[in-house]
């Protein structure tokens, strides 16, 4: 990278830190910290619900994936519509209601302490693990184009996040997201225009090769549970989609940051409805680069790796500044979603944790010190478990599963509370522990069973839908015993 590109990027870092920090003088109370005293304008909280959605994952993933198969991905984004139109009529209603920060009180007044523990935990050790994952994608990135130490980058990265979050509350979180969300989409627009002018023949040759290999295929509409088809993609987000709705403290503070019922609905859905669009530009560049060194053969190398090519190309191809400019949309995707865990996480400690013990004088002030201490533990944590992750990528990726294994009855254990009256906390446990049970099996059994008699014990399904049956496991389990006792008790 040239100079002025190191310079672009090195800026914006500054920059955002600086201004999330400036947010300091008005995040005195916990109420500003975690609610930002419900004064938050609409548009900024649209922007922040987006940059939840995406990371920097999202940032290479999608490319990678489009260059290297087709535009099966979009079908997820497809099912947010519909998520969002039932967050709007059910969710938003029903959390403005409770007027709680947490968006787990609603699980313990419906079950009891138990079930808001539960998932709380869950949350909070996926989180640690997502935030370590982000920081080291990014970490990486920077490695692969400059050389830098990944280390370096890790911590770097997690302290200036750290400083923002802490020092601004969700103030800073939710405005440094809006600036990085548009920061972002422009980088993404630039350089989808950049390729599509860049074909030898024009733009019409882009979409001619594109064509001629299938890359625009949304997947095969065969009625099949065992491969990544149109219907097994649209399912499998309808339920992840739910579950960011109904049930992600990431999500569900936002609406309660907004000034009214009207504009939290507004916000939720204009905020879900923009990542529509925004994937599909994502996808529209992985299939761009598919054409464009197709339409170039030999300037790409042979063996590189499908999530790589979008860098090659910001480093190899972007002309000067815009390089810097792309490499801090992918950071501006990352820091966001690390920034949002960070506010986030310390809002779930405070108020599931310690608020009901916290009485007498300057209760405030204790809450600002737990809500302190605990974004600086979980951002330390996060960046030990991204160093972690440099050496021993397999066990942590191991542990990121069982992670989502336990967090997978998050929206089975919300649906059957929110949907069914007559189910208790017996009939909500005994689902729960049902559910975990089919998604651990269809998550850990293909690794389990492997070779000759043990392979038929493997769960044949794909790995999507670990979430629909355990969901609709609970759901179910929870409404029969949950029938059965209120049948036993009535006689």
């Amino acid at each position: 990278m040239r100079i002025i590109d190191i310079t672009i990027f090195v800026v914006y870092i500054v920059g955002i830190v600086l201004f999330g920090s400036s947010f300091y003088r008005k995040n005195k109370t916990p109420a500003a910290f975690t609610l930002g005293n419900k004064n938050i304008p609409t548009w900024v909280i649209s922007m922040s619900i987006f940059a939840t959605f995406v990371s920097s994952i999202s940032y290479l993933a999608l490319p990678g994936q489009a260059y290297q198969s087709n535009w099966n991905a979009f079908v997820f984004s497809l099912s947010i519509p519909i998520a969002s139109l039932i967050a709007v009529k059910f969710f938003v209603p029903l959390y403005r209601s409770i007027n709680s920060p947490s968006a787990y009180t609603y699980l313990e007044l419906r079950f009891g302490p138990w079930a808001k523990t539960y998932v709380s935990i869950m949350y909070l050790l996926t989180q640690l693990m997502r935030t370590g994952t982000i920081l080291f994608l990014l970490a990486l990135t920077l490695n692969v184009i400059l050389g830098w130490s990944i280390v370096t980058v890790i911590i770097i990265t997690g302290l200036s996040v750290m400083i923002y979050s802490l020092l601004g509350g969700i103030q800073a979180v939710v405005w440094t997201d809006a600036i990085q969300g548009i920061i972002l989409i422009a980088g993404a627009l630039l350089c989808a225009g950049l390729i599509l002018f860049s074909m030898p023949e024009g733009p019409g040759q882009l979409f001619r090769i594109a064509a001629d290999s299938n890359k625009f295929s949304l997947g095969s509409l065969k009625l099949e549970l065992t491969q990544s088809t149109f219907w097994v993609v649209l399912i499998y987000g309808m339920f992840i989609n739910l579950q960011n709705f109904g049930i992600d403290q990431n999500y569900i503070q936002r609406y309660m940051t907004a000034s009214s019922d009207r504009e939290a609905k507004k916000s939720a859905m204009y905020g879900g409805l923009l990542y529509v669009p925004v994937s599909l530009l994502f996808l529209f560049i992985g299939t761009s680069l598919f054409s464009y060194y197709s339409a170039y053969p030999g300037m790409l190398p042979s063996d590189i790796q499908a999530d790589r090519v979008f860098p090659f190309f910001i480093i190899n191809k972007l002309p000067v500044g815009l390089t810097g400019l792309l490499i801090a949309s992918v950071f501006a995707a990352g820091m966001s979603t690390i920034s949002t865990s960070v506010n986030s996480t310390a809002t779930v400690i405070l108020n599931d944790y310690f608020k009901k013990s916290l009485k007498g004088e300057n209760t405030e002030k204790k809450s600002m010190r737990i809500l302190y201490i605990s974004s600086f533990l979980f951002s330390l944590i996060s960046i030990l478990i991204a160093i972690a992750m440099i050496n021993v990528q397999s066990a942590l990726e191991t542990w990121w599963k069982l992670a989502s294994i336990f967090s997978g009855g998050m929206l089975g254990l919300f649906l059957l509370g929110y949907l069914v009256k007559k189910a208790n906390n017996v009939a909500a446990l005994i689902g729960v522990i049902a559910g975990i049970l089919v998604i651990g099996w269809m998550s850990l059994s293909p690794i389990f069973f492997t070779g000759g008699n043990l392979q038929k014990f493997a769960s044949p399904f794909h790995s999507y839908l670990s979430i629909v049956f355990g969901t609709t496991v609970i759901f179910i389990i929870g409404f029969i015993i949950g029938y059965i006792i209120n049948h036993i008790t009535k006689k």
